[in-house]
């Protein structure tokens, strides 16, 4: 399987409801680094995985739509544990449904699979793989 990674990064603030969550259910920012890793089994006719500035581009907008966001404040997370797990997840959804809409490029149709890594700090980090 190949594949090709690209990075970026995302500032939020969030607060998490549960005991689970000790002093973080009290509202905190996260710093992350965002890893999103695009597998196929075969290269494209052009010898790649994925157009690389494309890959970049679409992952430095879905996170554009976070970027500086109180979590808390989103309609669309409303009621939702906003977790380092949950976020990749979403990522990851958000990157496959512009891979579908030809957004990284025609060549991007035959990739198999996306994995979206938020990395919480040098010790800490979650990831959502899924099938395209």
């Amino acid at each position: 399987m190949f594949s090709v990674t690209v990075r970026e990064h995302l500032m939020i603030a969030h607060s998490f409801r549960g005991e689970v969550f000790g002093p973080a259910q009290r509202l905190h920012g996260a710093t992350y680094l965002v890893d999103a890793t695009f597998r196929r089994a075969e290269l494209d006719a052009d010898n790649i995985v994925v157009d690389i500035g494309l890959a970049m581009k679409e992952l430095g907008a879905v996170v554009a739509d976070f970027h500086y966001r109180n979590l808390d404040d989103e309609p669309e997370f409303a009621g939702v544990n906003t977790s380092t797990e949950f976020l990749a997840k979403v990522v990851a959804d958000r990157l496959a449904d512009r891979v579908h809409t030809g957004a990284l490029g025609e060549g991007a149709r035959g990739l198999a699979g996306i994995t979206v890594t938020l990395h919480e700090s040098h010790i800490a980090w979650a990831s959502y793989e899924r099938a395209l």
